[in-house]
């Protein structure tokens, strides 16, 4: 057993993914110790960070509160959503009534006040829509950020551009939201899905998490790992949503990406594995069972 360092603050342990881990190699626990850090006894909801859900169109309201769900048990220390829709659908989550639910335009026009945005989960293509969306990346001041579902499909169209500024960036595309990105097809992405990854992180500079059966997460600088966890009880609606949330609290939380991203995936995969073994799933595990499963694993004080 390799136990947690419950001595070390937080924000002092370091581990470099990509420096530390050869190429190619799979994703382990031993790459992200702050995972299961114990917390500061001393710290307080503005010490985990505040991440901010961008999505949430009509009939898609579901999709940006997954997120929200799996931020705020992930361990996020405030989590809002800014929802597109005008008037809002509803005025709070029942099941979490924490989460605190905006109009997306006056939520960006305190952008600089998050530590980490996710855009995308159920925003939809409406001009509305991507106006919000373009508003959000003038207005995010190097703040991390996660593009997700539509704002991927937002920049594939050219709606929105890679001209983003400063600042680490993640996507998260699905194998057909790859080949839209690269201009290409569903089959050439799967046929060499490290070879796709490294592609898409060099032409808009960014951290990429290829989804699917053995994820693939590729740094900027093309350094690319393969994640071993997770099942095909993932292959459900939401479940994207569930780790963009949780990729974008990772990050809000201060944690560097090397640990956050390929962490985010490898916690996800765990937690449908974890559901599995309890019996409940593949078959019928769903989306919005994850973030209690992901909140059970963040709470180990020891791991393998």
């Amino acid at each position: 057993m390799i136990a947690s360092d419950l001595s070390t603050p937080l924000r002092q342990i370091t581990v470099s993914m990509t420096s530390s881990y050869p190429t190619g190699s799979p994703i382990t626990e031993q790459q992200f110790p702050l995972l299961f850090a114990t917390r500061d006894p001393e710290g307080h909801k503005g010490t985990f960070g505040s991440v901010g859900i961008l999505g949430g169109s009509s009939g898609m309201t579901g999709a940006v509160i997954l997120a929200g769900r799996a931020a705020l048990k992930s361990g996020a220390g405030k989590t809002y959503l800014a929802l597109t829709q005008t008037p809002m659908p509803v005025a709070y989550d029942s099941l979490n009534p924490e989460l605190m639910l905006h109009d997306a335009k006056t939520l960006i026009e305190k952008a600089a006040s998050m530590d980490a945005w996710v855009a995308g989960c159920g925003l939809g293509l409406a001009p509305a829509a991507l106006h919000l969306l373009r508003l959000l990346l003038s207005a995010r001041a190097e703040r991390p950020l996660v593009l997700d579902a539509d704002a991927l499909n937002a920049l594939a169209q050219g709606d929105i551009s890679n001209t983003w500024g400063p600042g680490l960036v993640v996507l998260t595309p699905h194998p057909t939201e790859a080949a839209r990105l690269l201009q290409t097809d569903t089959e050439t992405i799967q046929s060499d899905r490290p070879d796709a990854a490294q592609k898409l992180a060099q032409r808009y500079r960014a951290w990429v998490v290829l989804k699917g059966a053995r994820t693939i997460v590729c740094a900027p600088d093309g350094v690319w790992h393969v994640n071993t966890t997770g099942n095909v009880g993932l292959a459900t609606g939401g479940t994207g949503d569930v780790l963009s949330g949780l990729l974008g609290s990772l990050l809000a939380q201060g944690m560097p990406a090397e640990q956050a991203i390929p962490g985010a995936v490898w916690l996800h995969g765990a937690a449908a594995d974890a559901l599995v073994a309890q019996g409940r799933g593949p078959i019928g595990l769903t989306a919005g069972e994850l973030p209690d499963a992901i909140r059970d694993l963040r709470n180990r004080v020891s791991f393998k």
